[in-house]
């Protein structure tokens, strides 16, 4: 009678048990795949910031050439914004992702970038594409 006693228990228990192994199953390959797509989020909006960044360098870099060349007063507030920005790019935590004042630091850098457009009188379009990204004018 014992025998048969634990062979309805196994019957009875086998929803419960392999309940248990789904659902660790489940929760092993949904961790692994959650890496998998953070990784490559990660990755994307990481190359999507670094873009805008060096397209503000370059953009700060080559408009501190044009002044430099052109030193007059009036064009002594506009390097100084050129400057304040080249520095804030400088400063900025490119290989540290757990930064926690990341966005503030790239919202700075962008109200920096803004200021200079608006001191120079040029409209940019910055745009972000598959194929790579720029600023237009």
């Amino acid at each position: 009678m014992a025998g048969s006693q634990d062979m309805f228990d196994a019957i009875v228990m086998a929803d419960e048990r392999f309940h248990g192994e789904g659902f660790q199953e489940g929760y092993e390959e949904g961790s692994s795949l959650g890496i998998l797509e953070g990784r490559q989020y990660g990755t994307e909006h990481g190359a999507r910031i670094a873009s805008e960044i060096g397209c503000y360098q370059g953009f700060a870099l080559a408009w501190k050439c044009l002044l430099h060349s052109s030193a007059g007063e009036k064009d002594s507030r506009k390097m100084k914004v050129v400057e304040a920005l080249i520095g804030m790019i400088e400063k900025f935590p490119y290989d540290d992702p757990t930064y926690d004042k990341l966005h503030e630091d790239l919202d700075k850098i962008r109200g920096k970038f803004k200021q200079l457009c608006s001191l120079l009188g040029v409209q940019p379009d910055f745009n972000i594409t598959v194929e790579g990204s720029g600023l237009l004018f």
